[in-house]
């Protein structure tokens, strides 16, 4: 074995392997930071790349571009509170209000450490327990989804701000929205028009309620606020912060790779889940959404620990983890290997190669992200007042580019509106996209369970794993009851 993989060290280690790595990592942070221009979407262009090159430098430049993207996402959510993908929508509630308090080099550095924490680890469970965490992916059904959806969706206490209340009434409306188009069945719900039978996308969902809010504030309130250009500040995390943050950052990698290794659930599920154990967990609970680092290391080391997780059931088991290991799948079916238990014997060296790599792009992430630091910060200084339109233009040129319709740019601009009153109204953002996000695998688990037991409740704590999420839920029902009561007495 050792010596399979110096083998595979010295193939990946060129400087051919390493360029076209560079440029995928950087490619991927530049597309990340774009509002509206997925890491699905980078890939997919990318694609066609790769079939005149070799395997192993193919599948490594689709790797680099979907971690690239997971943390360039960061960027445009600590900088201008527009997330660039939807997984790091959750880093806007800690990151913005950094850098409106002059640390969002702060708030970059600690995203960047926690991101390539979070992926270096994901890459070694990768490495070390892809086969035991695919066979605990295989043992979860329908009745064990819905319990993790359930556990999942405690996390809307985390982030219901001052208001429990609005909070619920927030997560209330996420899943209601989640409800529009084709159900599992055929049927339609809220189909005012035939483009609202295939239901609200997930991102212009995302950009409208956290972007073009911001954009209403700059029009409307443009007479009661006075530009300061945002300062990177203080760049330096000191050993301080970094050791306060250092659970929160471990904790929310391994929940990354565990959520990683579930086909189906994603960065941005794990992303809220992470931040809200963070909360729930730290002495600086009260901090939270107000620039917290812990929560900017909960939110950012989970969605980047699901990068190299996504990739256990594939190769283990040959099916995608999401949409970007689906495209990946199709490269590996290119260059005539199968994912799947019989690819560690016949392409043994190659995927030695694949590990090796993957190790490799995180060291090149951490280059990447500090050398692109400085170039976006500038982006903070320009005028509210020019930024608006080019902000606007962008996410409408980013979210019509996703399939072409004009439905979606629709969706957004209205999302917008919806997001805009919320804030009118004080109705906090985040428990509305943590259900609506959440909402649809909620729903389809509880009917499939359902039709499996033929109509028989019981189905849904009927193994341990049930058991397991459905205790966790109730804990956190009941620690979250119990600091309400505190604040009400106190």
């Amino acid at each position: 074995m050792l010596n399979d993989l110096l083998v595979a060290f010295q193939a990946v280690a060129t400087l051919e392997n390493f360029l076209i790595m560079a440029a995928g990592i950087w490619g991927g942070v530049i597309i990340g930071a774009i509002p509206g221009m997925t890491g699905t979407m980078a890939v997919t262009l990318a694609l066609p790349f790769t079939f005149y090159m070799q395997p192993i430098p193919s599948i490594l430049l689709l790797v680099a571009l979907y971690k690239g993207s997971t943390y360039g996402g960061s960027v445009s959510a600590i900088l201008i509170k527009t997330p660039g993908t939807a997984s790091a929508a959750c880093t806007t509630l800690d990151g913005y209000p950094l850098a409106q308090q002059g640390k969002a080099g702060k708030a970059l550095n600690m995203a960047l450490y926690s991101s390539c924490t979070g992926d270096f680890i994901s890459n070694l469970s990768l490495i070390f327990i892809a086969a035991p965490l695919a066979l605990l992916a295989l043992r979860i059904g329908p009745p064990e989804y819905f319990m993790l959806m359930i556990f999942a969706l405690t996390t809307v206490a985390g982030v219901s701000g001052r208001s429990l209340l609005l909070g619920l009434v927030s997560a209330c409306l996420g899943l209601l929205l989640a409800t529009v188009g084709e159900d599992m069945y055929g049927s339609f719900r809220f189909d005012l028009t035939m483009d609202m039978q295939s239901g609200l996308a997930v991102a212009p969902v995302l950009i409208g309620l956290f972007a073009i809010p911001e954009l209403l504030k700059i029009i409307v309130f443009r007479n009661n606020q006075s530009h300061k250009p945002m300062q990177l500040g203080d760049n330096h995390v000191t050993r301080d912060e970094l050791r306060r943050s250092l659970k929160a950052m471990l904790k929310g990698s391994m929940i990354g790779v565990v959520m990683g290794a579930i086909p189906g659930i994603g960065p941005s599920a794990a992303a809220f889940s992470s931040y809200g154990e963070a909360q729930r967990s730290s002495k600086n609970r009260e901090n939270f959404g107000k620039g917290e680092l812990e929560g900017i290391a909960a939110s950012e080391s989970a969605n980047n620990g699901c990068c190299g997780s996504t990739m256990i059931p594939l190769l283990a088991l040959g099916v995608p983890g999401d949409v970007i290991t689906g495209v990946m799948l199709g490269a590996f079916m290119i260059h005539g290997m199968t994912p799947g238990p019989m690819l560690f014997e016949n392409n043994l060296n190659e995927v030695y190669m694949l590990f090796i790599g993957m190790l490799f792009s995180s060291v090149l992430l951490f280059g990447a992200g500090k050398a692109t630091m400085r170039f976006f910060s500038h982006i903070s200084r320009i005028p509210p007042g020019l930024m608006a339109p080019i902000v606007l233009a962008l996410c409408v040129f980013g979210i019509f580019s996703i399939s072409n319709s004009m439905y979606d740019v629709i969706v957004l601009l209205a999302m917008g509106i919806f997001g805009f009153f919320m804030f009118l109204f004080a109705i906090p953002a985040a428990p509305f996209l943590i259900a609506f996000i959440l909402g649809p695998m909620l729903e389809e688990n509880l009917r499939r369970a359902l039709a499996l037991s033929r109509g028989d409740p019981s189905i849904l704590v009927s193994s341990p794993i049930t058991w397991l999420f459905a205790s966790l839920a109730i804990f956190v029902v009941v620690v979250t009851i119990r600091q309400q009561l505190k604040k009400a007495k106190a």
